[in-house]
């Protein structure tokens, strides 16, 4: 029942991932909160929070979320979506 709910990872242009990439810097910088749509097991997942540390080249940032105010280390290859709340 719960693979009929699974989507396919949508796939992002060159720039959709850099205007990703530029949010993400400017809400490091500014530590404004975000809102993040990120894809995992087959569904795609948004949060609210803060940026504390981006590593382009590594394909890694961490996020801490607004409710529980726990660090989650996320692949930037999963972010579908990175917007301003």
């Amino acid at each position: 029942m719960n693979n009929q709910l699974e989507v396919p990872q949508p796939l992002l242009t060159e720039e959709q991932m850099e205007q990703i990439n530029f949010t993400l810097i400017e809400a490091l910088h500014t530590n404004k909160q975000v809102d993040l749509t990120y894809y995992e097991r087959g569904q795609c997942i948004t949060e609210t929070g803060f940026i504390q540390f981006v590593d382009s080249l590594g394909d890694l940032f961490i996020f801490i979320d607004e409710v529980f105010e726990l660090k989650n280390k996320m692949r930037l290859s999963e972010l579908i979506d990175v917007r301003f709340t």
